[in-house]
């Protein structure tokens, strides 16, 4: 990926933001601009053209979605271990009480 300069309207459709937003980020200087005869170009570190940048909503979107079922699955397993916790309680107050059936 290469180095890009934008205009503003450019920079604000490919950063999502309004224009007037993009207008302050130049003000404020939180991006980097030019002004070449009265307009304003933002310069984009590493531009990734719209087809890669519709790759990166992807994968953020199925990393999302894979966190998601992470976070089911660790309740599930809690849940088994509260139930096979459970099952030996009651597995280990059985023993105890057929044991002390057995002795008397």
């Amino acid at each position: 990926m290469e180095d890009k300069w934008l205009s503003i309207q450019e920079y604000a459709q490919y950063t999502n933001k309004s224009i007037s937003t993009v207008r302050r980020y130049i003000k404020k200087n939180k991006v980097r601009s030019e002004d070449r005869d009265g307009k304003y170009y933002i310069l984009v570190k590493n531009y990734a053209p719209e087809a890669s940048r519709e790759c990166e909503q992807e994968m953020s979107d199925e990393i999302m979605s894979l966190k998601k079922r992470l976070m089911v699955t660790q309740e599930e397993l809690y849940e088994a271990k509260m139930l096979i916790s459970i099952y030996e309680n009651q597995l280990s107050k059985k023993d105890h009480y057929s044991q002390k059936h057995i002795n008397e």
